[in-house]
């Protein structure tokens, strides 16, 4: 991989198509880290709002099946720059009338759903198990990664307003290189050049566990959790091996009442891939009712980014993010979008909002 990125400098190191070439090589070995130098997973602004894609002990945790869909384009103008799209859902085993009738359930005109009324008559929902499912695909270039996964997680009271969970994800992960379109600057085996698409698929398991209230909620969850050796090879080409690295994730976020109308959500997440140093995000989230809300976020030696959200409907929300690169990249980039959509599903109680949204 080494030997493409050289030979495409030195061939026309003026040359912009091939500059955008060698970047994204460059990126590919970031993002995936085959040598143990980098995140390998994607990262997600808007993860406050689906904190299942994270943490596995997420699952459930609503009363109501909750869908959430994303699209991430990476680095805009940047060419065959990172884009990723998840799709993911989880909800209870069995629906429970567990403390359903209230604010939540009713938006009396002038009252906010989550206000005062719903954090003081609060109490922990009964045990329950939740399950759900993740598809995340992942391209840069040449390079994919798609990855499934089924998730189950139990819920249990430990106070009158404090719940624990712990979860776990298996599925699998296939790393997918299409040969076709690396470029050489120097002649090569045609074969190389039309060997077509090259998969490694590997197994993949998380796991974590949630200490929530109505107010906040501290996790700590582990992905890729095996470590699996990667190689990308055959008749034509072949490519060093390197090796799937586990990612460890710590999250916590507090509700502050500012008013009865308006909330304000700080949030910390930490992210810990060995051999890299510790790496984390700040973020800062005002909500009015359970109408609107507006973030940011900033992320260490990375960059800042903003969010906006609305409910569009009793059952759908909406929301966008845009970042700001401070590194190199910014250089060549008009920053990174972000989409994000959900649905709550056979939400018979009618919550026009999720309960535990912090």
């Amino acid at each position: 991989m080494l030997l493409i990125v050289q030979n495409i400098f030195y061939a026309q190191r003026n040359n912009r198509f091939v500059y955008n070439k060698l970047v994204v090589v460059l990126v590919m070995l970031l993002l995936y880290c085959f040598h143990g130098n980098a995140q390998q997973r994607p990262y997600y602004t808007q993860y406050i709002l689906n904190q299942y894609l994270i943490n596995p002990a997420f699952a459930g945790i609503e009363n109501y099946w909750d869908a959430r869909a994303s699209y991430r384009t990476q680095w805009v103008r940047l060419q065959d720059a990172p884009v990723t799209t998840y799709i993911t859902i989880n909800g209870p085993l069995s629906k429970s009338d567990y403390d359903r009738q209230t604010p939540t359930t009713f938006h009396a005109p002038g009252e906010n759903p989550l206000g005062d009324a719903l954090w003081q008559n609060y109490s922990v929902p009964e045990s329950h198990a939740g399950v759900g499912f993740t598809a995340i695909n992942d391209i840069t270039g040449p390079l994919n990664r798609f990855a499934a996964y089924g998730s189950y997680a139990y819920h249990i009271g430990i106070a009158p307003k404090t719940s624990l969970s712990v979860g776990v994800s298996i599925g699998f992960t296939q790393l997918s290189l299409n040969a076709d379109k690396l470029s050489f600057a120097t002649p090569v085996d045609p074969a190389v050049g039309t060997s077509g698409i090259i998969n490694s698929i590997k197994p993949d398991m998380s796991a974590g566990i949630l200490l929530y209230s109505d107010k906040y909620f501290i996790g700590l969850s582990m992905q890729q959790i095996i470590p699996e050796q990667v190689a990308f090879s055959n008749n034509t080409v072949a490519l060093q091996s390197g090796k799937l690295l586990p990612h460890t994730f710590f999250s916590a976020g507090y509700k502050i009442p500012l008013s009865d109308d308006v909330s304000f959500l700080p949030s910390v997440m930490v992210r810990y891939i060995n051999p890299l140093p510790i790496s984390f995000d700040i973020n800062s989230k005002f909500q009015y009712q359970d109408i609107l809300w507006a973030g940011f976020s900033y992320r260490y030696q990375n960059g800042f980014a903003a969010m906006l959200g609305i409910h569009a409907a009793k059952d759908i929300l909406i929301g966008y993010s845009y970042d700001l690169s401070t590194s190199l990249l910014n250089t060549v980039s008009k920053g990174t979008h972000e989409l994000l959509i959900g649905f709550m599903i056979n939400n018979r109680y009618e919550n026009t909002n999720p309960k535990l949204f912090w």
